[in-house]
């Protein structure tokens, strides 16, 4: 990855030779002008390989308060701390998430040392410095953006600002209102646009857009359309002489391509980098694994159970099926399971096994979890007590949220895809479906396809709706329920919705109306959790497990329950019989 204070431009004509990447032009200057010392700094990093798709090409510039004798200080660690921390961030992270944690945590190192220094009574002599920074991934523009450090978009002759200046003007005087470190929080300016190829973004410093018409920029731009430093120069220059008497700074990128297909494609190097692996016969040996069983087999894939060749460990091996290999998107996104399962920890998910050999074909290798499924488990515990339930329910949740914590969705909970070892220790195991924010981001779907399992998919999903944390809650709060009853909440009826007429018409069936003795707080638990309006959940996977522990007031009844709601389909029934009687007797009397 080129990154640094001076980056070096991508060479022009880059999008030619790597049609299927993010391909830019950088060009960026920086100069003390008429003071003895530059306050300002800058940076870019454009990164090889994976991290250019998931990640993109990022551009900071700095401008330290002339006030302060260490702004010089505060403006370029912002810089290299952005430069750094951003593509140490997750994955998985869309660019929004990682952007905004990056600059607040810089801002609380700046306002702490400034605290430290002595100078927290008076921030305009402490490490405080404007920022704004450009993150180009995919065919999106991220800005972020705090002072008056500027970002514009070359438009004709012309510069379309981006950001709005963070002033006060009090008395007459114009005054920095936001900036880095001023305060222990900070708020940040952030927006997206998309992009197209011949876009130039411009980011500037005081010293230059205050001096300098954007006409004059962008037929500076214009002239140097092929050396884009040498416009950077230039446009300085042009600053200095039209009186310029602060620092000034100039970056410019300009987009020469854009990536194209699926994100798996440009993280993994697509579906055909490697042949799926074939179905396997065990025993056998397969690229240095001896087979010995095989554990699962689905219209999805194999799973076999193997030992590695060289160290004797146990693993599980899976490999797409038949089915899949003539479908590109499933098989894109089995290639994408062993690279989530190697971005998560937690003891409550599978593990991913770092590969020890190269591979000449398509396949996963995970920990082998001795156990049984959930479901078995619920085969062989059909009348579950409450605490056992309360403890799968919560390993299982401590799971999911470790997944949600890298922005990932996993869309696929279901008792199938649960196991339960010897030691009472709950895993998922399964990551088929998981959706990534910074995957998406990296290559947008066309479409929500539902790849989980109907029976405990959320209504919003069938809809269409993209898929959410409060989703995986509902996939929860089912297989909550199931455990409990023995049944579904909404019986088949809720795998059918189509319209939001038919998600608003579906009926809970209260896990109290047989006679297993479940309270009615823990029902009312379990009724917010399916809700089908995905607003009227939980605000909180843990408030889940908290109403599932002890009783919420508001969960709480007492005396009579309507039959409406104890058993909805009679309650109905009587309704519809009370109704034809009526009607009959209206015949009646109309016929004589």
């Amino acid at each position: 990855m080129r990154s640094g204070l001076e980056a070096a431009p991508a060479p022009p004509g880059a999008a030619s030779s790597r049609p299927r990447t993010l391909a830019v032009a950088i060009g960026q200057h920086s100069d003390a002008g008429r003071k003895s010392e530059n306050q300002d700094s800058h940076g870019a990093a454009v990164p090889d390989g994976p991290a250019l798709a998931l990640k993109g090409v990022a551009l900071a510039v700095a401008d330290g308060i002339s006030s302060s004798p260490v702004s010089r200080i505060a403006a370029e660690t912002a810089v290299k701390s952005f430069l750094d921390q951003y593509y140490a961030t997750s994955d998985t992270w869309t660019v929004e998430t990682a952007g905004q944690r990056v600059i607040r945590s810089v801002n609380a190192w700046l306002h702490g040392e400034t605290r430290r220094s002595g100078q927290g009574e008076d921030p305009d002599r402490g490490h405080v410095c404007t920022f704004s920074a450009v993150v180009l991934k995919a065919r999106t523009a991220h800005l972020f953006h705090v002072g008056d450090a500027r970002i514009f978009r070359l438009a004709g002759r012309a510069l379309e600002p981006l950001t709005e200046d963070h002033r006060l003007t009090l008395g007459g005087r114009s005054y920095l209102g936001r900036a880095l470190g001023m305060a222990p929080e900070i708020a940040i300016d952030y927006r997206s646009l998309p992009i197209a190829e011949g876009d130039v973004l411009v980011l500037s410093t005081d010293g230059v857009h205050e001096h300098l018409p954007g006409r004059v920029v962008a037929d500076l731009i214009a002239e140097h359309a092929d050396d884009l430093e040498l416009a950077a120069r230039s446009i300085v220059e042009a600053a200095l002489e039209a009186g310029s008497d602060d620092n000034l700074t100039v970056q410019i990128v300009r987009v020469d391509g854009l990536p194209e297909g699926d994100a798996v494609d440009l993280v993994e190097g697509g579906a055909e980098a490697c042949p799926p692996a074939p179905i396997l016969s065990p025993p056998c040996e397969f690229e240095g694994y001896r087979v010995l069983r095989q554990i699962h087999a689905s219209h999805r894939s194999h799973i076999y159970l193997a030992a590695d060749g060289e160290s004797g460990e146990q693993v599980a091996l899976k490999v797409p099926s038949v089915d899949l290999r003539g479908d590109a998107a499933l098989l894109r996104q089995f290639m994408m399971e062993e690279w989530i399962a190697r971005r998560v920890d937690s003891p409550h998910l599978l593990k991913s096994i770092a590969p020890r050999r190269a591979r000449s074909h398509l396949y996963v290798v995970t920990e082998h979890v001795e156990g049984i499924t959930l479901r078995q488990w619920m085969y062989d515990n059909p009348a579950p007590d409450l605490p056992a339930v309360r403890d799968i329910v919560g390993q299982l949740v401590k799971g999911v949220r470790a997944l949600h914590r890298k922005q990932m969705v996993h869309g696929d909970l279901r008792p199938e895809n649960v196991m339960i070892t010897p030691q009472g220790l709950v895993k998922v195991i399964d990551f088929g479906s998981v959706r990534a924010a910074g995957v998406l981001e990296a290559a947008p779907a066309e479409g929500e396809q539902v790849l989980g399992t109907l029976q405990y998919t959320a209504p919003e999903c069938l809809l269409g709706e993209p898929a959410s944390w409060r989703s995986d809650l509902f996939a929860i709060g089912v297989i909550a329920y199931e455990m409990l009853t023995g049944r579904l909440p909404y019986g088949a009826q809720a795998s059918r919705v189509r319209t939001r007429d038919e998600a608003r018409a579906l009926r809970y069936a209260p896990a109290a109306q047989d006679s297993r003795a479940i309270p009615p707080w823990i029902d009312g638990a379990l009724r917010c959790a399916v809700h089908p309006d995905p607003t009227r959940r939980h605000e909180a996977l843990s408030e889940f497990v908290a109403d599932l522990k002890i009783p919420n007031p508001r969960f709480a009844r007492t005396g009579f329950t309507p039959l409406a709601e104890r058993d909805p389909v009679r309650f109905w029934q009587g309704v519809s019989l009370v109704l034809a009687l009526i009607v009959f007797a209206l015949l009646v009397r109309m016929f004589g």
